[in-house]
């Protein structure tokens, strides 16, 4: 990675699939743990105070506003994704089992839980809750709660499902005691993954509302729900605003895991129909902070606006480390026209990513060239060792440039470079059976034309889409641009009702089951679900698997780099573009550590707080 830090981490490789709190993991009758990392040992023994990136004597109190584009009308985790347009800030009203620490990898402390208990073979993971965890209606968080939050997510919510598809079943096992038991051993992944699970009322969803309607946790509602996290709901306009108070006597204030953090007294999400709509917001201090994603705005928009030259409203870079990301133009493989790679690469040798970074992207922008890119995760050059050895082991069923060609996407920006690689588009299309027509690309077969749709939510993207149909018409391939509500959006996607959308999957250092969800063939014809390439590929699945079940970070690497290399092999995208740091904007009337965490970016919200002395020479928040 791009700190020492990480590098002396990954020196100490693991020497079975998981250690808790500094020992070997045990079946019952072992210590319970405080923690548990999938590297080493964990930074902070059982007795530590704090996080080192959080400030005990933060002050608390205040108002966070934050922006939002789109809508809600949705409060119901269980169905997010499914039904409904979730409110984005839901989730924190929820506390989970464990915690991550963000100035580690892979490693997460207990929250919920008190202690953790894995099996010596890893097929299952035992969690004791804290006896004074507490909802907010005052009634005690049970293993009953965690054993139906699990059922429930996972019978009705597509992610959730594939998630836990190898999770035989959650089961109380103790007063405080619950136990999760997996349909396969040697998963490292599995404790960490259920230890993120948010914890659900079990009491509240299976009883009445104030009206005396039975409450159905497979249908959305603008139900206030009841949590037991840091905050609660306390009041909404539907679909433009909702607002969080902090819970003044929150059971967990005071664990380690937490002190220092959630400081804001108030935190208000508005929401904005319209990108533009947005950052005029922001200009007109209707909302506090924005992390801002589209370079044109980051190099325009901001610097001749007064707030800014004088201080008041703050620009600021924060480095993105530990992350890894593919963002794209993705094919519905499903779909027989995209179903040839040759297609797919000549829609990439179309594209004159170099000319829309210098017209539209500030040069501020780096082209993605592969599914983990930013990441040590990245594969490079050709495979040796032990990442050679494993797609040896799929030889027969990968694209032969996998062992002899590094992936590489076609440069364009100069006249010459743009012909040579359109002539190789046609030549690649001509291959796939089609061919030239009164200016139209024909399949040869069936006389249809090629012609695609772009399907997007956000107009900016207009700007991007517009300069690569018009390289395409080069070669016969008409397109065209549907920008729909997101809602709409939304649900084309979970029916797979699309040509070619903007998609991204976010990598964490630590792949593991979601791999599955993002690429596997079970995902592919399950509504909902992130595979929305359509992927249904043998060698992939056993890829995929080998990065699960690696049973150390060299092994991980290499299983990494292999599923990568051959993810990149078949052309399902056309890789975009990303940046290694996160552009911000925020009224400077905010506080934050000196420390801030090595993998969290700025850390903002959480660890940050409302600073009085700054508020009163930059206004108070209206």
């Amino acid at each position: 990675m791009r700190t020492a830090l990480i590098g002396r981490l990954l020196a100490a490789s693991l020497a079975v699939a998981a250690f808790v709190g500094g020992a070997r993991a045990a079946p019952d009758g072992a210590p319970w743990a405080h923690a548990f990392t999938l590297m080493g040992e964990p930074k902070y023994p059982a007795d530590f105070k704090q996080f080192d990136y959080a400030d005990p004597k933060a002050p608390k109190g205040g108002l966070v506003r934050l922006g939002a584009q789109g809508g809600f009308d949705n409060f119901n985790l269980v169905v997010a994704g499914l039904k409904g347009d979730l409110e984005g800030g839901v989730a924190q009203i929820y506390d989970t089992l464990m915690t991550e620490s963000l100035d580690e990898p892979f490693t997460s402390y207990g929250l919920l839980a008190e202690g953790v208990r894995i099996a010596d073979d890893l097929s299952s993971v035992s969690y004791r809750l804290r006896e004074n965890a507490r909802w907010h209606d005052g009634k005690p968080i049970t293993p009953e709660d965690v054993v139906w939050s699990y059922e429930t997510l996972k019978a009705n919510s597509p992610f959730y499902a594939a998630y836990y598809q190898t999770v035989a079943k959650g089961e109380v096992t103790g007063p405080r005691e619950v136990t999760f038991t997996f349909t396969e051993k040697g998963n490292r992944e599995l404790p960490q993954v259920l230890g993120q699970l948010r914890v659900l009322p079990k009491h509240w969803w299976t009883g009445k509302d104030a009206e005396g309607r039975q409450r159905d946790a497979t249908q959305t509602t603008l139900e206030i729900p009841l949590g037991s996290g840091p905050y609660r709901l306390a009041k909404f306009e539907a679909g433009r605003s909702v607002t969080y108070e902090r819970v003044p006597d929150y059971w967990g204030a005071d664990l380690p895991v937490n002190v220092g953090r959630n400081n804001f007294g108030t935190m208000r999400n508005e929401y904005f129909r319209d990108a533009t709509v947005l950052i005029e917001a922001l200009k007109g201090d209707l909302f506090d902070f924005r992390a801002e994603n589209i370079a044109r705005n980051w190099a325009t928009a901001y610097d001749d606006f007064p707030a800014v030259k004088e201080g008041r409203l703050i620009k600021e870079e924060f480095p993105d480390r530990g992350n890894g990301i593919m963002q794209a133009f993705v094919f519905n493989t499903r779909k027989a026209k995209f179903a040839d790679e040759r297609v797919r690469r000549a829609f990439n040798l179309a594209m004159n990513f170099e000319e829309m970074n210098r017209a539209l992207f500030f040069g501020l922008y780096k082209r993605i060239d592969s599914y983990y890119f930013g990441s040590e995760l990245a594969s490079s050059g050709l495979p040796q060792g032990a990442e050679l050895a494993i797609l040896d082991g799929v030889k027969d069923k990968v694209p032969p440039s996998v062992f002899t060609t590094p992936y590489t996407n076609p440069v364009n920006g100069t006249p010459d470079a743009v012909r040579a690689n359109l002539r190789e588009a046609v030549r690649l299309l001509k291959e796939a059976g089609y061919e030239l027509r009164d200016g139209r690309m024909t399949n040869v077969k069936t006389g249809e034309p090629l012609t695609v749709e772009f399907l997007e939510f956000q107009s900016v993207f207009e700007r991007v889409v517009l300069p690569f149909s018009a390289q395409l018409k080069l070669i016969g391939i008409q397109t065209s641009l549907r920008v729909i509500d997101q809602a709409q959006y939304q649900n084309r996607l979970r029916a797979f009702d699309f040509d070619v959308t903007t998609s991204s999957w976010g990598q964490s250092l630590s792949p593991g089951n979601e791999q599955r969800e993002y690429w596997g063939s079970t995902a592919a014809d399950k509504q909902g679900s992130r595979n929305l390439i359509g992927i249904k590929d043998p060698a992939i699945d056993t890829l995929i698997e080998a990065v699960i079940f690696a049973k150390d970070r060299p092994g991980v690497l290499a299983a990494t780099h292999a599923l990568d290399r051959v993810l990149l092999a078949h052309n399902f995208v056309v890789p975009q573009w990303a940046s290694n740091v996160s552009r911000t904007l925020r009224w400077n009337r905010f506080g934050h550590p000196a420390t801030l965490p090595l993998y969290g970016s700025s850390g903002f919200p959480t660890t940050w707080w409302y600073d009085e002395a700054l508020a009163a020479k930059t206004g108070a928040p209206r």
